[in-house]
């Protein structure tokens, strides 16, 4: 069992915040298991977006892991990346979105190794 999506983006945010980046909840998404979406702005009018990995990748013996892939491998303008995530919404309603600011663009999540 995964940890429930509230206390994993309580987490994630207090990790940003230790680090001196600045995170915000964006939209609340379903309490126990939402999919969680991170936006990283870049402060540039550019942004990375990450979304969560597909289930072939997790671990049975890691049930608690959350793992993102970058929806693109550079940065994106952030107009194209509020596109993406406004069809995230309409697909997926109980989903998350937490935002990010940091020029570096460090995001600080488990990227899954595909």
């Amino acid at each position: 069992m995964r940890l429930k999506s509230n206390i994993w983006v309580a987490a994630y945010l207090r990790r940003c915040q230790t680090e001196g980046v600045f995170g915000a909840v964006r939209r609340r998404g379903a309490e126990e298991a939402g999919a969680v979406f991170v936006k990283v702005s870049l402060l540039d009018g550019n942004a990375m977006l990450y979304a969560p990995a597909p289930q072939t990748v997790y671990d049975d013996g890691r049930p608690i892991d959350r793992f993102f892939v970058p929806v693109s491998p550079q940065p994106l303008p952030e107009h194209t990346v509020e596109e993406r995530l406004t069809k995230e919404i309409r697909f997926d309603s109980d989903a998350w979105i937490v935002e990010t600011e940091d020029r570096a663009g460090r995001h600080f999540l488990e990227l899954a190794k595909m």
